[in-house]
Formats: structure tokens, C-alpha cells, sequence
């Protein structure tokens, strides 16, 4: 199949958004997460490994864009970039318009927080609290009303699916529960974007393919973004654009 430069976002519709949660709508033509000329490179001693060469990206409301890549591609890096974790070597990043690494430490805090969502291939959910309290944990960090936090934390849960499961810790949860926990603590912010890293790596079939339509209906139904790390070519099929990172590049190889 033929590969050609990745192109911008693809402007679908804005989502009916609480602005006491969110803070601000993006723009619903324009990029919620971009970047340009992005580079990073790493040191062994003295030899300069480049893992990320003037890579180029935008991420448009309610689209859903797989990045795929051999082991050790950098495309966990990537992530981390682009989710104001790991600083850049040159280059941009764009969240809702803001350059994110022209921010402090603070701004730049808040900005994850109010804008960005993470999903990881484990679900880093806190033990010794309840899916609820964990789904509710951005928003109390963020300081909103205990009241308010939980009820977007239940509403959240069961959206996906974890209505019954609200008051039990993660050792009372199945992999597949405790990952869908772990979708929305990232969900339940209303993040413009989430990023993800492996969200089905950690399962099996069976439980990966219900997640992986999940999402999808969480996609479709309320327009979030996702940008999807996998190396699970059922995954990145469902995806609206299929990117390659190749020698640091990333390029198209599917619409």
C-alpha cells in the first residue's frame, strides 16, 4: 500500500461539552492536539540516537488516529511529547491552540488536566481506592466539588460499563473492568484528546475486542478524540487514519 505525508485534522463536529468540567471547547474545524517539526533524540554515551525527526501531526475533533511501528520505533516517546511528559528536542506542540512547552510547569499541569486524557496498557489504577474515588481522582485533583466529581465519575463508569461496580477496589476487578476504570478516570475530565498507549495490549482476545468497540461507540457517540499507540492491527483497522513511525517519520498508510 502506498504512503503519503500525514494531513491535518479532519474538522468533524463539535461535542456538547459542561464547561464547568472541561473549562473550554476547541474549535470544531481546528487541530485539538498538533505538532510540528517535532524531533527528540536520546544519548548512549557519547552517540546521539534520534528517535523523533521533524514529525508532523494534527488531531481534529472526534477523529481517531492509530500510530503503528516496530518495537523501539518511538512511538511510546511520542506520546509522552505530545502529552507534555517527555520536553522535546525542537519543535512544537499545539493542545487546544496552546503551546504546551512554552508553558510552566504549572501551566503546563493544568493544561494535561483540563485537555488531555491517558490510557496506558496497565491500568495505574490507585488500590487502595474504589473505581469510583479512582475515576473521580483528576477531577478532585483539579479541585471541583466532591459532589460534582463523583457524579461525573458514576456517569462515566457507567458509560462504560461499570455502573455495578462502582464501590469495589482494583483487586475486585477483572483486567478487562479495571482497564475500562481506567478509561474513564481519563474520560471523565472531557479531555479534547486522549492518548493512548496500548489500551487492549494487556488483555486477551476476547476482552480486547469488546474494549476496542467500546471505544469506538465512545468515539462516535459523544466525538472525543483518540490517538492510539498499537502494535494490534484489529485496533488500528477501526481507526479512521492508520499512521506509520518509521525512522522517526511518521507517514499514512491507510484513510
Amino acid at each position: 500500500m502506498s504512503k503519503s505525508p500525514v494531513p491535518g485534522p479532519n474538522g468533524h463536529g463539535a461535542r456538547n461539552v459542561a464547561p464547568d468540567i472541561r473549562g473550554r471547547e476547541a474549535a470544531p474545524t481546528g487541530a485539538v492536539l498538533a505538532c510540528s517539526h517535532l524531533k527528540k533524540s536520546y544519548w548512549q554515551g557519547k552517540l546521539e540516537v534520534p528517535v523523533l525527526s521533524d514529525v508532523e501531526l494534527a488531531i481534529g475533533t472526534g477523529e481517531r488516529v492509530a500510530v503503528m511501528g516496530a518495537s523501539g520505533s518511538g512511538k511510546s516517546t511520542l506520546l509522552h511529547v505530545l502529552g507534555g511528559l517527555d520536553r522535546p528536542d525542537a519543535g512544537q506542540v499545539k493542545v487546544q491552540g496552546e503551546d504546551i512547552w512554552a508553558l510552566s510547569e504549572l501551566a503546563r499541569g493544568n493544561l494535561r488536566n483540563r485537555a488531555l486524557g491517558f490510557v496506558y496498557q496497565f491500568h495505574h489504577l490507585l488500590a487502595e481506592f474504589t473505581a469510583l474515588e479512582n475515576a473521580a481522582m483528576p477531577l478532585l485533583i483539579r479541585r471541583v466539588e466532591e459532589a460534582t466529581a463523583f457524579a461525573e465519575a458514576e456517569r462515566w463508569l457507567t458509560e462504560v460499563g461499570l455502573g455495578h461496580r462502582l464501590h469495589h477496589r482494583p483487586g475486585e476487578l477483572s483486567g478487562g473492568e479495571r482497564q475500562r476504570a481506567a478509561i474513564a478516570r481519563a474520560l471523565v475530565t472531557r479531555p479534547a484528546c486522549v492518548l493512548m498507549d496500548e489500551p487492549t495490549g494487556n488483555l486477551d482476545r476476547h476482552t480486547a475486542e469488546n474494549i476496542q468497540k467500546m471505544l469506538i461507540d465512545l468515539n462516535e457517540k459523544h466525538a472525543l478524540s483518540f490517538l492510539i499507540v498499537t502494535h494490534d492491527p484489529n485496533l488500528a483497522g477501526r481507526m479512521q487514519r492508520v499512521l506509520d513511525l518509521n525512522d522517526g517519520r511518521l507517514v499514512q498508510t491507510s484513510a
